[in-house]
Order: C-alpha cells, then structure tokens, then sequence
C-alpha cells in the first residue's frame, strides 16, 4: 500500500484574500491546506493563524490538522464544519466577539444556530490550559488512589487527552462509560 498523496497547499497573500476566497467558496469547498508563514517570517503570507480562523468561524468553517512543511510555513487544514462537530469554549467566545463586531456571516450564524439547537454550544470544551477534571471524575478518582496517582503523575498534555472525551460526552451515561474506562486504564497503569 502507497502512503497516501501529499496534501496540495493552498496559498492566499493575507488575511483579506482568505476572506474572499472564503466568501466565494464557503458553501461550495470542502476544504483546504493553506500555507501558513511560521512565526517571524511574512513569506509567502502575512496571514496570521488568528486571523485565519476568525475568517473560517465567520464563514461557519473550523480548523484541524496541522501539518509541517518546510523551514519557514506549515499547512492548517480548514474544513466547512461538519453536523455533529463538536466546538471549543475558545471559539465560542470568539463567535461572540465576531457577532458583535459585525463580522459573522450567514454560513457561521447557521452553524452557531444548529449547535444551539443541538446542544453542542452548551457542551463546549475547556482547552488543555484552562480544563478542570469533572466533579464525578474527582469523586471516582478519591475512591481509587492507584488511579488518582496515575492520574496525577499524567503530563499536562496526556492529561488532556484522557480528559478530552469525558469533557465532551454529550450523555451523562456517556459521561459516565467514559469515566469508568479512564479509571480502569489508570488502575492497569500502577498494576
């Protein structure tokens, strides 16, 4: 089996031709990898990550992937959002200070609107710097001092990650399936 193709980089000079392109492709695209420039360089655009996402919330797309390149650029993935995508705490405030700056377009209002609707706007997730272990986690994890060691002894960005599903389940018995599994993979840990 071949690896798969290289993704094919999409360039735009700044911040104003992301917009346009945008615009124009919102709802007919499914997505690009746009070069980005590194931090310290403007070649081969002065678009900034920031800027790029305000544009793609506007346009109701998000990010993803990332992906190195070369010395001096990345590639960001940008994708219109998908139904059931599940949204940030970061990008919900930004969503808000867009709205009233005047700023959201019809294609973002729409995808606040069905995540409104939906429930995945009140289930937005807390990042990795700002995320706080669920009160029932807490209280299994009291219960379990082999696992709540573990736990404790998880970098920041591993304890992210066992977080992250527990943060966005969208039941409590979702929620809870998750909690238990988390605590039997900590057990295991010290076993």
């Amino acid at each position: 089996m071949s690896p798969p193709a290289a993704p094919e980089p999409f360039f735009v000079a700044d911040r104003a031709a992301w917009r346009a392109w945008l615009v124009a492709n919102e709802n007919t695209h499914d997505g690009v990898w746009l070069v980005m420039a590194k931090k310290g360089t403007t070649v081969p655009t002065t678009l900034t990550y920031a800027e790029a996402l305000e544009e793609a919330l506007c346009s109701g797309w998000i990010d993803g992937q990332r992906r190195s390149r070369d010395d001096t650029t990345f590639l960001q993935r940008f994708t219109p959002r998908r139904a059931r995508s599940i949204w940030s705490k970061r990008n919900v405030e930004t969503i808000a200070r867009l709205e009233a700056e005047g700023r959201l377009r019809d294609r973002g209002r729409a995808e606040v609107a069905r995540a409104q609707e939906d429930g995945r706007w009140d289930r937005a997730y807390a990042g990795p710097a700002t995320a706080e272990v669920p009160a029932e986690l807490a209280e299994t994890l009291a219960q379990e001092p082999a696992a709540q060691a573990a736990f404790a002894a998880l970098t920041g960005s591993d304890r992210f990650s066992a977080l992250f599903p527990i943060l966005t389940a969208a039941t409590d018995a979702t929620r809870a399936r998750r909690i238990d599994a988390l605590v039997a993979r900590l057990r295991e840990c010290t076993g």
